[in-house]
């Protein structure tokens, strides 16, 4: 399963949520572009970034961090996916001229899901993902804070008919906690998948949660976002890494190792 780290980005810093509540705050970097090069460091294969700025804005106003998001696109050399207050073509296009390699849609899938197929036709299935964001089966958006009164299957099932071939799936209720992910939710939305794949996202706090998550992957769950137990040094593995020596390493050296997008 490949893990994928996130970069949640507010105020041009490298922050997390807990929960999704912006009051609960923990930054991390105040360089995110800095972090994105451990990451790669490391030997990440794909980053997720999100604009929380953006994710909380009205649709003709721009976020605040697309400088930020360029320069991470073009120091990597792994595909980059960013999700947070995309909603018209013209954001999609935009996003992907800075370099990303595919955006998110949340909120647009929700309140206009002809936007989803046509972004699918024009830009190609592996450019777009519909992130699903759900409390207790309901389809949150604006950043998490309204409900929408979409059912997360019925969401995902449309969605797929509409040519969607990838979705992240955040259980907004484990986001942040390290208290394991919902591996049931997963399980119930991949087993009304036919041909998308899955990545999960929240609560994740260490290898075994790892291991739980795998009991998913022949449904078609091939992914996983993880945030805080990463910059919390919760994986035994991360001691054999940089991670004590950050300010140490050579941050524009990255691994040799072959690079792979698992599962489109």
């Amino acid at each position: 399963m490949l893990v994928i780290p996130a970069i949640d980005l507010r105020d041009g810093r490298c922050v997390r949520l807990r929960q999704g509540r912006y009051e609960d705050e923990t930054i991390y970097f105040e360089d995110p572009v800095r972090m994105a090069k451990l990451w790669r460091v490391m030997n990440a294969k794909v980053l997720h970034l999100v604009d929380l700025d953006a994710a909380r804005t009205t649709a003709d106003t721009v976020g605040h961090n697309r400088g930020v998001i360029a320069r991470i696109a073009q120091a990597l050399d792994v595909p980059v996916q960013v999700g947070g207050g995309i909603r018209t073509l013209d954001d999609v296009r935009a996003m992907l001229d800075l370099g990303v390699y595919r955006v998110v849609l949340g909120t647009a899938a929700v309140r206009d899901p002809d936007l989803v197929s046509e972004a699918v036709a024009t830009f190609g299935a592996s450019r777009i993902v519909v992130g699903i964001d759900a409390r207790d089966g309901e389809v949150m958006t604006e950043g998490w804070e309204a409900g929408s009164g979409v059912d997360a299957v019925e969401l995902a099932v449309d969605m797929e008919g509409r040519g969607v071939r990838r979705f992240v799936y955040t259980d907004i209720a484990r986001d942040g906690t390290l208290e394991g992910p919902n591996v049931e939710a997963y399980r119930e939305l991949a087993g009304h998948l036919d041909k998308a794949k899955l990545t999960a996202s929240g609560g994740v706090g260490g290898y075994t949660d790892l291991l739980a998550l795998q009991a998913v992957e022949p449904l078609g769950v091939d992914s996983v976002i993880v945030g805080r137990a990463l910059y919390e040094n919760q994986f035994p593995c991360q001691q054999f890494w940089c991670w004590h020596k950050k300010d140490e390493v050579d941050l524009d050296r990255f691994s040799t190792a072959r690079l792979a997008l698992k599962g489109g």
